[in-house]
């Protein structure tokens, strides 16, 4: 049978902007993975071009962070029920939040903010939020070095639960995967979210344990304490905290959290994708 002009499928042909089955979208996103990756490392390359001191405000930033919220909430408002360890406690969550913090604002803005690429060129637009996650993860890796060298300045000794960093972080970079892709999606139904996600960044902060320690705060609550585990950013930074603190008695590794953690990131993570692709023919009309 002979195909006609009103059937161009039958001609290798396809709507411009159109949404392709997920599995095939899927492997259009992956022969991308070197225009992925590039747009990554540009991407890191121009914010050190920026900025006299370059690829240092990597880890200057969570040091200062941490030096101001140990001196605000370690010294200034130090409460009854100290935290053991303070200093290395501190450092651990706000080196890991980090990551989280900054992957879900700019994953918020992957396509919004690349309004003249995503309207020019025809490619998946996955690529963007994964560009940015993989961006902020390789930003990561190197203040997770820097995070253990000061822990064995502290007088942290190596032990083989630092190996289990390695899974922990990917389960990390799955989960905030999912949350770019998520916050993504939204801003471009919902503009006005990206002056939103500030306050809900700031929200998680204050309330995952990033300064105090749920433990001897509801110590009185085992209720709430059972019921805060399955918080997915207070399981990661206990987790993290327990790992490389497990040479200090006063942390004992709960292994609870793995499958926690692991269910978080995969779920976070496959609902994400599918909730990002199924919008793919409307970043195109994006304004």
């Amino acid at each position: 049978m002979t195909p006609t002009v009103d059937d161009p499928q039958a001609y290798g042909l396809t709507r411009v902007g159109g949404r392709p089955p997920l599995l095939q979208y899927l492997r259009g996103v992956a022969q991308r993975k070197d225009f992925i990756v590039s747009l990554a490392l540009f991407r890191i390359e121009a914010e050190n071009q920026r900025q006299r001191l370059g690829m240092l405000w990597i880890v200057l930033k969570p040091i200062l962070n941490a030096a101001v919220f140990g001196l605000v909430f370690g010294i200034l408002m130090a409460s009854t029920k100290t935290v053991p360890d303070f200093v290395s406690f501190l450092v651990i969550g706000v080196f890991m939040f980090e990551f989280f913090s900054s992957t879900m604002g700019a994953g918020a803005k992957a396509i919004t903010s690349n309004q003249a690429l995503v309207q020019s060129l025809a490619f998946p637009r996955m690529a963007l939020p994964i560009s940015i996650v993989i961006q902020k993860f390789a930003q990561l890796l190197p203040t997770v070095l820097l995070m253990m060298i000061f822990l064995m300045i502290m007088g942290h000794a190596p032990t083989v639960n630092w190996l289990l960093i390695v899974p922990l972080v990917g389960l990390y970079y799955l989960f905030c995967q999912g949350v770019a892709f998520i916050t993504a999606r939204l801003t471009v139904h919902l503009p006005d979210l990206t002056n939103l996600l500030p306050f809900i960044t700031r929200f998680f902060f204050y309330t995952t344990g990033i300064f105090f320690s749920f433990d001897l705060r509801f110590e009185d609550s085992p209720q709430l304490l059972e019921i805060v585990q399955y918080q997915p950013i207070y399981a990661f930074l206990s987790l993290s905290r327990e790992l490389l603190l497990d040479s200090d008695p006063l942390y004992d590794v709960r292994m609870q959290f793995w499958p926690i953690i692991a269910c978080w990131s995969v779920g976070v993570f496959l609902v994400g994708t599918v909730y990002f692709w199924a919008a793919e023919e409307r970043y195109g009309r994006v304004n």
